[in-house]
């Protein structure tokens, strides 16, 4: 059973969107705020989390910075009647996977979910074959159309890792934390060369491409 859990203050979505994911055969567990939902994550493991942002106590953007300095890898999807795009870029820095506005249908909702869950189910395996590439982390190797792909280790981490979360936007600062060493001299025109790099090695690959997102960062799309 999936067990996602939802933070929201209003009290009548909480208990819809609680009910539409039961419906969809998923174990939700409603909160009331951000807190709250801290309180449960300390408690027992959940595999994604939802939350609004604006509650009180601690507001959705606490929580996720919370989360994340614990856990880089479980996803969180923002819905809030926040549409503006600094909150966006916030969240996105702050390491969220998606993002839904308010009031939406729980419909598109629940596609949203199933496409997280997903790509996180990839992100988690230590294979990847998207198109005509073969990754396979264990080993450091890829190969496209049967031939060896000549990357680097950090090439290969990069490429890894946007791929593992397709239609994710990795921000330029977050991709150095997590794959540069803390005393690295890098900036994020070290990050822009190595994209460009990556777009040159992979022109030969059928399956997606790596999209850069102004303002933010890169991600990869699928074809």
């Amino acid at each position: 059973m999936v067990n996602i859990l939802v933070a929201e203050d209003d009290e009548n979505l909480n208990k819809l969107v609680c009910s539409c994911l039961s419906a969809e055969g998923y174990s939700p567990c409603g909160c009331p705020n951000g807190a709250a939902a801290l309180e449960k994550l300390a408690e027992r493991k959940f595999d994604m989390i939802i939350s609004d942002i604006m509650m009180p106590a601690v507001d959705g953007f606490a929580l996720a910075a919370a989360v994340r300095s614990s856990d880089k890898s479980i996803p969180i999807l923002f819905m809030t009647a926040r549409d503006d795009m600094p909150s966006k870029q916030r969240g996105f820095r702050l390491g969220i996977d998606d993002y839904i506005v308010k009031p939406f249908d729980l419909g598109e909702l629940v596609l949203r979910v199933r496409a997280i869950l997903r790509r996180a189910d990839i992100g988690r395996s230590k294979k990847l074959e998207l198109g005509n590439l073969v990754m396979d982390e264990d080993e450091h190797t890829a190969y496209v159309d049967g031939e060896e792909l000549p990357l680097t280790v950090r090439e290969f981490d990069i490429l890894f890792k946007l791929l593992s979360y397709p239609k994710k936007t990795f921000t330029r600062a977050k991709l150095m934390e997590e794959l540069w060493d803390y005393d690295s001299s890098a900036t994020s025109r070290t990050v822009d060369v190595y994209m460009a790099k990556l777009r040159e090695k992979t022109a030969a690959c059928t399956g997606f491409e790596i999209v850069t997102v102004h303002g933010l960062g890169y991600k990869a799309v699928l074809k």
